[in-house]
């Protein structure tokens, strides 16, 4: 666990700058994403637990908390990388730069202000445009996948899983389940539903219709960890730290349903 590096030690002391002992210890890309979205799920939790605030107030001020924190981490332990958060003002920096933090503390804010547990926390790298690695923590139901550390559960059932935005589900949402005779269901964040195909409880999740970044390039990281297709709706790779950070499509899915998926899009 890193929590002992952001807060004071008992035995040592609390960390008084960045170039003391405790500053030597080592901490991987993929420990600390995984930290951050861990901890930022714990506060997001603890807020909505104990917050008097409701509705929408209640999802501002968490995104502002959720943030905050990761945030703080990144500047402390990865300072020289660029950071794209939703909850950010973004500039041209980034661009210039090969490693690029792309987070998103609340994703799925709706879902988590109404009560529901299908919200999650995003915290990827992205080096040379490519999701090198992720996190994507569903605190609602104690779950932390990490790019790294993950499988896809096998799961046999007589037809397919198919999870859309409950929101904004996508036109060619009822053509491709007719393709492969699957069930749609509807669920909140992308991160929750790209984690429920991870953890077998899906087979599919497909988006059109637009997206951002910080929308996908941790469940995106999870998602080809753990071996599964994810790409845009034509085939093509997912591409990261551009200057418009805008993504129109998104596949993610098991290996013997994209290729069928893949193949309607581009005749449409």
């Amino acid at each position: 666990m890193l929590t002992k590096f952001f807060r004071a030690d008992s035995e040592r002391g609390p960390i008084e700058s960045s170039d003391s002992k405790e500053r030597e210890i080592s901490v991987t890309d993929e420990d600390l994403a995984a930290h951050l979205a861990e901890e930022a799920g714990r506060l997001l939790l603890e807020q909505r637990n104990s917050s008097l605030l409701q509705g929408n107030a209640l999802g501002h001020v968490a995104d502002q908390v959720a943030n905050a924190f990761i945030l703080t981490g990144l500047a402390e332990w990865r300072p020289e990388d660029a950071v794209l958060s939703e909850e950010s003002p973004d500039g041209p920096v980034r661009l210039g730069k090969s490693r690029c933090w792309i987070i998103d503390p609340l994703d799925g804010t709706r879902e988590y202000s109404e009560g529901r547990p299908d919200w999650a926390v995003h915290v990827a790298l992205a080096v040379d445009g490519a999701p090198k690695l992720g996190a994507v923590a569903v605190p609602a139901l104690g779950r932390l996948f990490r790019s790294d550390a993950v499988e896809v559960a096998s799961r046999v059932r007589e037809r397919p899983v198919m999870l859309v935005s409950r929101t904004r589900p996508p036109a060619e949402a009822a053509e491709i389940a007719s393709l492969l005779g699957a069930e749609v269901r509807p669920m909140g964040s992308a991160g929750a539903k790209a984690m429920a195909v991870v953890a077998g409880e899906a087979d599919l999740y497909f988006h059109a219709g637009g997206q951002h970044e910080w929308d996908n390039c941790a469940p995106a990281a999870v998602a080809l960890g753990a071996g599964l297709h994810a790409s845009r709706a034509d085939g093509s790779s997912l591409v990261y730290n551009q200057p418009d950070t805008c993504i129109p499509d998104l596949l993610i899915a098991r290996p013997e349903y994209a290729d069928r998926v893949l193949r309607f899009c581009r005749q449409r």
